[in-house]
């Protein structure tokens, strides 16, 4: 039961936002708002941030004039992001892997790898599905995943990290199917030390292409880091996946 949930209790512990997302803001605003130059959204598209933590994509992209929904399993994350909802910014706890909108938002967003966590391949591809019926004929999905290739040859497998008062000691190792990181974290504010082992899948852009392919989703561009350089499989450290949902004839 703990490895199927490791990110439930990982997602809402305070630590994990303070390790990843205290971090420079305008790095990811820089990349949103890049993003959307060549996107080249119309004024008020609908936009639907999957897994959008405690909403910090979600807010630069309401800045801009868009209808932004965001939706995260984190019941602490989305509670702290509802201070921010607006006219066009809107937070609810969801699990990408159960049904949601239907043909409802114009883009949809999947940041930071946030995705890749589940269990199984079905369980990843339940959550295409919701991503794919929650986009109009059409709409574009925009994910942005690690490249495994690049991260197999790059992985620090330890070291060190203090933030604000908190030291977190994190070992990384990977197998044929998966990469982990253990993450050990001591604080002043605990007796002992507190242990997550994150576990994220090894999806290539040919695993993609088949899941989004199954979903009625053709990918359009592939990009491999954040300043929208071409993928390459063994020299960029992202795989930035634009794909298009297919415009079938009958669908609502």
């Amino acid at each position: 039961m703990a490895e199927q949930a490791w990110y439930k209790d990982w997602f809402n512990s305070s630590f994990y936002h303070k390790l990843y997302f205290e971090r420079d803001e305008k790095e990811a605003e820089a990349f949103i708002k890049k993003l959307i130059e060549h996107l080249k959204p119309l004024p008020g598209s609908r936009m639907l941030d999957v897994a959008c933590g405690k909403g910090r994509h979600s807010k630069t992209l309401a800045s801009l004039g868009f209808n932004v929904t965001g939706i995260d399993i984190s019941v602490d994350s989305i509670s702290y992001a509802k201070q921010f909802e607006n006219d066009n910014l809107e937070f609810f706890v969801h699990d990408m892997r159960l049904p949601a909108w239907g043909s409802y938002f114009d883009y949809a967003f999947n940041f930071f790898t946030s995705f890749g966590y589940f269990k199984t391949r079905r369980e990843h591809d339940d959550a295409i599905r919701t991503i794919a019926r929650s986009l109009k004929p059409g709409g574009l999905f925009v994910i942005d995943y690690l490249n495994i290739h690049y991260a197999e040859n790059h992985i620090v497998h330890s070291e060190e990290k203090a933030v604000n008062g908190t030291s977190y000691r994190i070992l990384r190792w990977h197998d044929e199917s998966h990469f982990f990181k253990k993450i050990v974290v001591d604080d002043p504010s605990i007796t002992q030390p507190l242990v997550y082992t994150e576990k994220v899948a090894k999806f290539t852009l040919g695993d993609f292409t088949d899941m989004l392919a199954f979903q009625d989703m053709q990918v359009q561009e592939v990009f491999g880091d954040y300043q929208f350089h071409k993928y390459h499989v063994k020299e960029t450290p992202r795989l930035i996946i634009i794909a298009r949902k297919k415009n079938i004839k009958g669908s609502r």
